[in-house]
């Protein structure tokens, strides 16, 4: 008799949390992909560890604790290097490293056991919880439904920020909240890829759907598509080899870059 494996509450909550994540990801990582904000997406990500140590200390949800740094790390960065005139590859260094001493700090100090920080650090499809899929449920529903009401300025800042300040008088609004809705993406994904590899979650599917077209719309489309492939094939290879499941979904996802890589490339040659 075939085992199955749907008959496991984790295995749901990992498929639910794997649509959800793919729709975070698609939304967010086109943004960040064709606005260059890859780095600052990393200092956000590893900002948001001093969150997770101080809710170990404090006593209560980590993920609370990386929301509220991360998002409080993307606004420090556009404060910095707008208002302040810092570099804003220096504020993102300054703010990557304090956030990952925090959490470092914080966790030392935290009484009692050591957390084991396998499942933040690279994603554990155990740890994933119903909060967990209910918040990025949520997160979804508010990412689509304000991408389709901004989407022409969204569209405009991507790609030329001085034609959209034409176009609209709420660009740096804008900008200020896709920047703390991209944070809250990248911590909420912390669960299924962790801090260390989250960022190439929101990253490599976009990369994917532009081997393919460059047209805005469409890229988010194909980002989500290629994410829920790499989310779901990385699920599936993990549970069957038992091996982290962040990494798993990352190595599958670059497997799929390195393919349509070829695939263009072949298509290319062919077309006379």
């Amino acid at each position: 008799m075939e085992e199955n494996i749907f008959q496991y509450g984790f295995i749901i909550k990992g498929l639910l949390g794997a649509i959800f994540a793919s729709i975070t990801a698609g939304l967010a990582g086109t943004y960040i992909v064709t606005r260059k904000m890859v780095f600052l997406s990393g200092g956000i990500t590893h900002a948001s560890f001093g969150g997770i140590g101080i809710g170990y200390f404090a006593g209560f949800n980590p993920i609370a604790g990386a929301a509220i740094f991360g998002i409080l790390s993307a606004l420090g960065v556009e404060y910095l290097s707008v208002k302040q005139k810092i570099r804003e590859d220096s504020a993102i260094g300054i703010l990557w490293a304090f956030g990952m001493a925090v959490g470092i700090i914080f966790i030392y100090l935290t009484p009692g056991y050591t957390p084991n920080l396998m499942g933040y650090l690279f994603g554990s499809i155990l740890t994933v919880t119903n909060a967990d899929i209910i918040a990025l449920g949520i997160l979804s529903a508010v990412l689509i439904l304000y991408f389709l009401v901004f989407y022409r300025t969204i569209l405009y800042i991507s790609f030329d920020e001085e034609f959209a300040r034409t176009y609209s008088s709420y660009v740096n609004i804008i900008k200020y909240l896709t920047t703390s809705l991209i944070a809250l993406t990248i911590v909420l994904n912390i669960r299924m890829a962790g801090v260390v590899l989250v960022i190439s979650l929101l990253t490599i599917p976009p990369n994917i759907a532009m081997l393919f077209t460059k047209v805005y719309s469409r890229i988010v489309v194909w980002s989500v598509v290629a994410a829920f492939a790499g989310t779901t094939g990385g699920y599936a290879i993990s549970y069957l080899a038992g091996i982290p499941v962040g990494a798993t979904i990352i190595f599958t996802l670059v497997l799929f870059w390195v393919t349509g890589k070829v695939v263009k490339k072949l298509t290319a040659k062919s077309t006379p």
